[in-house]
């Protein structure tokens, strides 16, 4: 899963940093497991918990120097995984007969510092590099170079459900838009972690016409600017077009620059409206208000890039209903980890991901063979999608949204298990999105007829509903859920003890003493009903009338 870090961070103008592999050194683990370790490691188990645990051995097995999208690792993990579904009966669904769908992923960052020179009253002045700002890199192009007038709109959110423009009273078309970073109080937080991307913010702007976009630090923000500039050439992704050209949602419009407090005040001088938003950020008011600048800004960026090539793995069970196979249920996992970084205490670089998110990937080969093990097959299609640098952005299932090799309006839901924990006897099941649409009465449904009950977000703020794969196909307009054991009980304890110690961490590894395999087979088993009964039921999932994310994407049942 990717971190909520990322997303906030301001410097993740539109994709997300890449993960601890930009500062790896060679791969090195620990002399080995202890006597101990491997004794536990290789205990007998009952069948269905032995099959898969075999499967997170292998994917998350300092081998596989944890699976980082791109590398050779990774394709072997790739490769693995085909022939699981190959043995699962799946029929191939990725390109040209087989079970791999190629994704162009494309690496970018500024070649240079680049210059920003604000213009005014004819005077022009140069902004300082890693005082007043750090450059973006632009994956569409490799020179930037824009000249234009600058308006700030606030926080750079249009949401007309709440009757909210911060772009009420300027006009963006052809200007660079200044927006600060982050998102006020008063949404909730799933649409607070929408509204607070810069990605989704770029997207308004490029919507209104802007020229190009430049996110301001938040005043009174608790992290140093000079701690960005750290990283300003850092690597991003993005998946790349037919022309090798990355892909930007925003597209034509590029994130220029983060700018500092310091940058702003020369970008705005005396500007009244920018004395007002700073007294209002202070005095924690929602909304401010927008307005033109009195100086232009003229930036020329340079941007580096390289291509490399990664895979989705796709196989599908076909529907046997003639009134509904053509329709299709995607259950997702993301098969990516972080591959190789920072060493811990011990030494030990290989981020093994064995819960991220190998486990996830081995309940759906399990889920897998329970569709296949009735002898009925489901009366909608059924596809298996294993996705590719969902650590780097959610890129692989952005991909494959875009690009599907099912036609995109036969799509019909969308299932994703990011990171289940299985530490614990779980009593509950929460599934992230589901009061959204007619999901989350299947996934009532289903959870009691197992004896689970479905749980509450329990941690709201942190927008967990899109920070992984299933978020690429609400972009799409697909109902879709996140499923996670519960927290109920011991669970929540449990879960904040894994995030504490092990998650995107070396010590995220097999040899973990607190997995219990029975309570993944559970998982599974919930997982299962859970799908079987959206394949089978005689109406398509729907998003409930009025919810924000299926009317902002057109979602089927929406409006």
């Amino acid at each position: 899963m990717i971190k909520s870090r990322l997303l906030r961070s301001t410097i993740a103008f539109t994709l997300i940093t890449l993960s601890p592999t930009v500062l790896a050194q060679d791969a090195k683990a620990p002399a080995g497991p202890s006597a101990e370790d491997n004794a536990r490691v290789n205990a007998p188990l009952p069948p269905a918990e032995a099959a898969m645990k075999a499967h997170v051995m292998f994917l998350a097995s300092d081998a596989m120097k944890g699976r980082d999208a791109g590398s050779p690792e990774y394709d072997i993990a790739a490769q693995y995984v085909a022939a699981q579904y190959y043995a699962a009966g799946l029929r191939p669904a990725g390109d040209n007969g087989s079970y791999l769908q190629s994704v162009p992923l494309l690496s970018f960052r500024p070649a240079d510092k680049g210059t920003l020179t604000v213009t005014r009253g004819g005077t022009p002045v140069t902004l300082e590099f890693g005082k007043d700002y750090i450059p973006g890199g632009d994956p569409e192009r490799l020179s930037t170079v824009i000249d234009a007038g600058v308006v700030f709109a606030g926080y750079g959110i249009v949401a007309p459900h709440l009757k909210r423009d911060d772009y009420k009273g300027v006009d963006a078309k052809g200007k660079i838009v200044a927006i600060l970073s982050g998102a006020p109080g008063g949404f909730d937080g799933e649409e607070r972690a929408h509204f607070g991307s810069n990605a989704n913010k770029a997207v308004i702007a490029a919507k209104l016409g802007a020229a190009g976009v430049i996110v301001i630090e938040t005043p009174g923000s608790r992290r140093p600017f000079a701690q960005l500039a750290d990283h300003w050439q850092e690597w991003r992704m993005t998946w790349a077009d037919a022309k090798g050209n990355g892909h930007l949602p925003a597209k034509g419009t590029p994130s220029l620059a983060v700018i500092s407090i310091a940058g702003a005040a020369k970008l705005f001088g005396d500007d009244k409206g920018w004395a007002a938003a700073i007294k209002a950020v202070e005095a924690n008011k929602p909304q401010l208000k927008a307005f033109a600048a009195r100086a232009t800004l003229a930036a020329a960026l340079k941007t580096e890039r390289k291509m490399v090539m990664s895979s989705n793995v796709a196989g599908i069970i076909p529907g046997s209903d003639p009134a509904l196979k053509d329709e299709v249920v995607v259950l997702s996992a993301h098969l990516d980890h972080v591959g190789v970084g920072r060493a811990d205490a011990k030494g030990d670089t290989i981020y093994n991901g064995a819960m991220d998110n190998a486990m996830g990937i081995a309940s759906l080969i399990e889920e897998a063979k329970r569709f296949r093990d009735p002898g009925k097959a489901p009366r909608r299609s059924v596809m298996f999608l294993a996705v590719t640098a969902e650590e780097k952005g959610l890129i692989g299932a952005d991909y494959f949204a875009h690009n599907p090799t099912v036609p995109k309006d036969k799509i019909v839901a969308n299932v994703n298990l990011d990171m289940p924990v299985i530490t614990y006897k779980f009593e509950d099941m929460i599934a992230f999105g589901a009061a959204r649409s007619t999901l989350g009465e299947t996934v009532a449904r289903a959870t009691a007829s197992v004896g689970v009950g479905v749980g509450t977000d329990p941690m709201p703020e942190q927008g967990f509903f899109v920070r992984s794969d299933h978020y690429r196909f609400v972009q799409q307009g697909v109902p879709s859920v996140f499923l996670w054991p519960g927290m109920a009980g011991v669970g929540k304890e449990a879960f904040e003890r894994f995030l504490t110690n092990r998650y995107h961490k070396p010590s995220d590894e097999i040899t973990n003493p607190e997995i219990m395999w029975d309570q993944g087979v559970r998982f599974i088993e919930a997982n299962y009903v859970i799908a079987r009964e959206i394949a089978d039921a005689d109406q398509r999932p729907a998003w409930k009338k009025g919810d924000f994310f299926g009317t902002l994407y057109n979602g089927y049942g929406a409006k």
